[in-house]
């Protein structure tokens, strides 16, 4: 039996978690959820079926409101406030902590957890791009306790155990391609939310949804996977693949490759990280073999300037990966709203990892900063506009 906590439990990752436990309730035991607030039947309805004995609300209006629909649930203990997640991550008694927590404030909850010695099932690949020197000093000797869940870096973890590091010539991370698959940079500014949102293959939030249209997630990948597997850049390539089947290659240094497969369902990486190194049984379809053709294409490079930028960010490193997610978190948001066209997102994350002037990353205080500096320099600019 192993003790879980869940930080963002009634997102896309958190739900899906929450059913793997469901399906498994003999190997998991859930001793701590936390979200936002703002999806209150969602949460009281988890609450009332796992009965965690702590959970962390952000939002402390919306904590009085859950605790008032709760009713007579005993047990169960409330940390409220913006850092609630953080203090969940430190202090419940779990032995893996799942941070499916959207954007760098998943950074925070990561480092508390890691601190506080337990295994983390990571689904917050911003912990890694604002912080990764910080989060990986924390598992030196251990890197068993930091488990990608990401379903390309869950694939490349399990493409590279065994083999020597020396041996692996390059990696391959796929995407999708979105919903813009195919489209020109004219077409893109054209492109409306409702048709960002709609992505051919999976089902997540808006924020990583929209991510994907950009291929700016893909970008987050590849210094997601630098920090992972202890990879040069030029070692990680990206691959547009529309079927979603295969999610991540290794070529060795003999000239094979190993391509790992398996149907777009992100309960199996979530698994692989939670029963890890069992491979629980699933209801996961198994890979459609003779169904249709498997087909692999480079990035429209020009049309995804996302990709190129996270390259030379994360080469440039010091605080400039931090300063892109954040001003990448701020145009998003603005995009979703309305306020900009689909292409000025990543102009505007450009225009302020340009403006930027680095610093060495000693402490997240340091990375506090620049990520501060990049969202109102980010909200000027789109003011400005």
């Amino acid at each position: 039996m192993r003790l879980l906590t869940i930080l963002g439990s009634t997102g896309s990752i958190g739900t899906q978690a929450l059913d793997v436990v469901r399906r498994h309730a003999d190997r998991f035991r859930i001793v701590g959820l936390s979200a936002a607030g703002m999806n209150q039947e969602l949460l009281v309805g988890q609450i009332r079926e796992f009965l965690p004995p702590t959970v962390a609300i952000a939002d402390e209006e919306a904590a009085r409101d859950i605790e008032a629909k709760l009713g007579p649930v005993r047990g169960v203990e409330f940390i409220v406030g913006p850092d609630a997640a953080e203090r969940l991550a430190a202090e419940t008694e779990a032995d893996i902590v799942l941070n499916a927590l959207v954007g760098s404030a998943g950074l925070a909850p990561t480092l508390a957890a890691l601190q506080a010695g337990k295994t983390v099932a990571l689904a917050n690949k911003e912990s890694l791009v604002v912080g990764g020197e910080l989060v990986m000093d924390l598992v030196k000797g251990e890197p068993e306790r930091l488990r990608p869940v990401d379903s390309e870096h869950a694939a490349l973890a399990a493409a590279l155990r065994g083999e020597r590091r020396e041996d692996v010539k390059r990696v391959v991370i796929t995407a999708s391609g979105g919903p813009f698959r195919g489209w020109t940079r004219s077409e893109l500014a054209r492109a409306s939310v409702k048709e960002a949102l709609a992505h051919p293959v999976w089902q997540m939030g808006p924020k990583i949804t929209i991510d994907s249209a950009t291929l700016m997630n893909k970008g987050l990948e590849v210094i997601e996977a630098h920090y992972l597997f202890d990879l040069d850049y030029s070692q990680i390539h990206v691959l547009i693949h529309p079927e979603s089947l295969v999610h991540a290659l290794v070529e060795f240094r003999d000239g094979s490759l190993r391509a790992e497969m398996a149907s777009a369902d992100m309960r199996l990486p979530i698994q692989l990280a939670l029963g890890w190194p069992e491979r629980l049984p699933s209801t996961v379809a198994p890979v459609p073999l003779t169904d249709r053709p498997l087909t692999f294409e480079p990035v429209d490079r020009e049309a995804f300037p996302a990709v190129d930028l996270a390259y030379r960010v994360g080469g440039l490193g010091l605080t400039f990966p931090a300063v892109m997610n954040a001003a990448n978190e701020v145009a998003v948001m603005a995009f979703l709203e309305g306020k900009i066209p689909l292409t000025r997102i990543v102009e505007i994350v450009q225009t302020v990892v340009d403006e930027h002037e680095p610093a060495s990353i000693v402490s997240a205080v340091t990375i506090e900063r620049a990520d501060r500096w990049a969202r109102q320099r980010a909200a000027e600019i789109i003011d400005e506009r």
